[in-house]
């Protein structure tokens, strides 16, 4: 067995683990069941990765969103690490075929959502695969108290049936205590190792600014604050306005939403990644499985819809350890509009078996058939044709989501992939015997080689184009002909939101959702927007002690760096504030110096109130930075 380090260093490039990545891996290696709590940025994937490229056989890896699958499954792959994942939007032969290479290939990582486990060809095929490790990503998931709960992770512990000495590990960045004791309970895990990072994060600070002019201050805190940042903002309209905004004064930002097409969404992520693009505006559909360390500044221009979901967004500012912003701008409308948009995002029994109907409908989907079926949905199409109100329709899908009757996906992509029917020799007398698909089967088999026997492989038809230089239309035409006389199967490239049912269609009259459920859900999501609310609004308590508690870590120490803990301090310290502002002024007075230069000529002892004292003075206009982040006085 080869050692964790050089795995770590082998395939990351890293020396060393972060604290407590290695002890993780060490219980795993154990075998032992395992709870891992990590904050945003604190190494997750690691800790089951690692380990399992240690030991012989495949490591299962369930994940609720598509996207972050379909990017770790890169990531791995770039890596040179064999790994595949099975979702809804798959042909059934290509479901078969990956499950198949994951029994008899040298897969490492089968990547699949908890609905895949259900189905009866996964009970199958799973048996005979020799898993070396179960890691639940996003494990919240799993709890009744969570905030995103998913009903399907519920029926993850029936994989010990099949591998009883396989161990489990559970992973997400935000748990409650209550939550943690569910996620125990309901994955049957055996006297587990739980390892909780605590959530307090030195090098970020929790900022809370109340404003009427909100844009205003966006400006001002960009101005004040160098290096990448993220704006969140609830609606897609409203990252196209911001983002304009921004750049109408000064500021390279671009956009991202769930609506974009895939080939937009990643060249805006790649622009923002490679540093060409300084701010991204965006949706919460935005940043998970975002691999950006430097981050200095995370805005929210909306208020989330509870605290949860805040720290894991708050927290991808300052992944890479260095003194980082976690900001929330609002005014007083912005709390009645939180309240609002939950009243809405929980809508009554009715919407949602008029919802259901509508999509039976609309699909044409038999009672009792349909199981694991998907289709591509376009929700201003389908309320259009159903005379409906998007506004409802919306909340219903989610809330159907939740109970766990669909699965609604709004950002769902994947490129083209094919796969041959035929062997090489069967295949070769095809070409004989029909030479006008003789070009076209040459080109494939020199551009993407033999694997296209054996798996279905990712091609893209303008590479096939320009070799046989012809039309991309033409190559579709020809593809599909081929798909059609079954030589091969061909799944052109897909970009469109996806319904899937994820049980077999119920009658709407009598969907199975227990009423009582029903109404503590209710409840649950209104009290976790009021502790929101309550966390936005209170300005005497430090900002960081509120969210550990939230949390169920009790803590006496402030975190010193808050907008609450610096403003105390200032009352405490007049003396000190004057001190660095005197400095300040006689070095800026002999040349223009950055902060991190000025902080080294200064040596404060209070560092943060050192850099509270310098953002005053720039918001009072007595400094001011340049271009390249360089403070001169005025």
């Amino acid at each position: 067995m080869r050692a964790s380090t050089d795995i770590l260093k082998h395939y990351w490039g890293y020396t060393h683990f972060r604290p407590p990545q290695d002890q993780i891996i060490d219980a795993v290696i154990n075998k032992q069941d395992t709870v891992a709590i990590l904050p945003t940025g604190g190494g997750k994937s690691i800790c089951f990765q690692v380990p399992a490229l240690m030991q012989e056989g495949i490591c299962l890896v369930i994940t609720p969103l598509i996207a972050l699958m379909q990017d770790q499954v890169k990531q791995l792959k770039l890596r040179g690490i064999a790994a595949v994942a099975v979702h809804a939007g798959m042909h059934h032969r290509e479901i078969d075929i990956t499950l198949d290479n994951c029994i008899y290939g040298n897969q490492k990582f089968l990547y699949l959502s908890p609905e895949r486990l259900q189905t009866d060809l996964f009970k199958e095929r799973v048996k005979k695969m020799n898993v070396n490790l179960v890691a639940i990503d996003e494990a919240h998931c799993i709890s009744q108290w969570g905030y995103d709960f998913r009903p399907p992770y519920l029926k993850i512990a029936e994989l010990r049936s099949a591998h009883p000495e396989v161990p489990f590990i559970a992973l997400t960045a935000s748990a409650t205590a209550q939550v943690k004791a569910d996620i125990i309970d309901k994955l049957q895990l055996k006297q587990p190792a739980v390892f909780q990072k605590s959530f307090a994060r030195d090098n970020l600070s929790f900022v809370i600014r109340k404003s009427e002019l909100k844009e205003k201050k966006l400006l001002e805190v960009l101005r004040k604050v160098a290096g990448p940042a993220i704006v969140y903002v609830r609606s897609r309209k409203a990252t196209v306005v911001l983002a304009t905004f921004l750049k109408k004064n000064g500021t390279s930002a671009t956009y991202y939403h769930a609506g974009l097409t895939h080939a937009e969404r990643t060249t805006r992520q790649e622009e923002w990644i490679t540093n060409r693009c300084r701010v991204m505006v965006a949706t919460n559909a935005f940043g998970m499985g975002i691999d950006k360390a430097d981050v200095r500044v995370v805005i929210h221009m909306d208020l989330p819809e509870n605290l949860e979901a805040y720290y894991q967004e708050a927290g991808r500012a300052g992944r890479d350890g260095k003194r980082s912003y976690a900001a929330i701008l609002y005014h007083d409308t912005d709390l009645d509009s939180l309240k609002l948009k939950t009243e809405q995002a929980q809508p009554a029994m009715a919407a949602l078996k008029n919802t259901y109907q509508a999509l039976a409908n609309f699909f044409q989907v038999a009672l009792g058939s349909s199981q694991g079926e998907s289709f591509d949905f376009d929700i201003e199409v389908f309320c259009k044709k159903l005379n409906l109100k998007s506004t409802e329709v919306y909340p219903a899908l989610k809330k159907l989501e939740e109970f766990g009757l669909i699965e609604f996906n709004e950002s769902f992509y994947r490129p083209s992939v094919l796969h041959f029917l035929f062997d090489n020799k069967k295949l070769y007398e095809f070409q004989v015997a029909h030479a006008r698909f003789d070009s076209l089967i040459k080109a494939l088999l020199r551009l993407y080689g033999g694997e296209l026997y054996s798996d279905f492989t990712i091609i893209s038809e303008t590479q096939v184009a320009q070799m046989m230089r012809l039309t991309v239309g033409a190559v579709k035409l020809e593809l599909e002909q081929l798909h059609n006389l079954k030589v091969l199967l061909y799944e052109p490239v897909n970009d469109s939101p996806k319904i899937t049912f994820i049980t077999a269609r119920q009658d709407a009259a009598k969907l199975p959702i227990d009423i009582q459920e029903f109404e503590r859900r209710r409840k649950l999501h209104l009290d976790k927007m009021q502790a929101m609310l309550a966390y936005t609004t209170q300005a005497h308590r430090c900002r960081m002690q509120v969210i550990q508690e939230y949390f169920d870590e009790k803590t006496d120490a402030t975190c010193g760096r808050c907008d609450v803990c610096i403003g105390k301090r200032k009352k405490e310290n007049s003396v000190l504030f004057k001190d660095y502002e005197q400095q300040i002024n006689y070095l800026l007075g002999q040349k223009p110096m950055t902060v991190d230069e000025l902080e080294l000529a200064v040596d404060p002892s209070e560092k943060e109130v050192f850099i509270e004292v310098i953002r005053e003075m720039v918001d009072s206009e007595d400094l001011y930075y340049d271009g390249v982040w360089v403070l001169h006085k005025r």
